[in-house]
């Protein structure tokens, strides 16, 4: 049952046991994979006293530049984590920007199945899934799997 399977990474043990999932899921199906990592660009807040005109805190051009080139470098070492020897199937890796349960609910429009880690970044530890996780069930065009990291030993 060929088709395309989306998967979100956001550099975390769940995100990376989502995507080796989806691989092997995408390999049995003959599917594509869409892998991607959505971010956002928060700029430090500009500093100065109560009652004063604020100050930027620094060059937010290279400070963008430096968030999205470290989002970069997460996503490609997703991919390269779960295609050690290279793909079997067609992958397409993309880097997004916006809110990651809108942005993923829009990536997944026309794909056959979105898989998610249970759990993000978040360092919340919780048997309860995570907030985006939580989104994307209740509002993804598709069927969902949620994908938990597997305890460290």
């Amino acid at each position: 049952m060929p088709g395309t399977i989306v998967v979100a990474v956001d550099g975390s043990e769940a995100s990376r046991e989502a995507l080796r999932w989806a691989a092997e899921e995408a390999r049995l199906r003959e599917a594509a994979v869409r892998v991607v990592h959505v971010w956002t660009f928060v700029p430090p807040t500009p500093i100065g006293e109560p009652g004063m005109i604020p100050m930027p805190a620094g060059d937010y051009a290279g400070q963008l530049e430096a968030e999205r080139a470290a989002a970069r470098a997460e996503l490609d070492a997703a991919v390269a984590d779960a295609f050690p020897h290279g793909a079997t199937v067609g992958v397409d890796a993309a880097l997004v920007e916006g809110d990651a349960g809108e942005q993923l609910v829009a990536e997944a429009a026309g794909a056959d199945l979105l898989v998610v880690g249970s759990r993000g970044r978040s360092g919340i530890a919780s048997v309860l899934l995570g907030s985006v996780s939580s989104h994307l069930v209740g509002h993804a065009p598709c069927p969902v799997v949620v994908v938990k990291a597997r305890p460290k030993d």
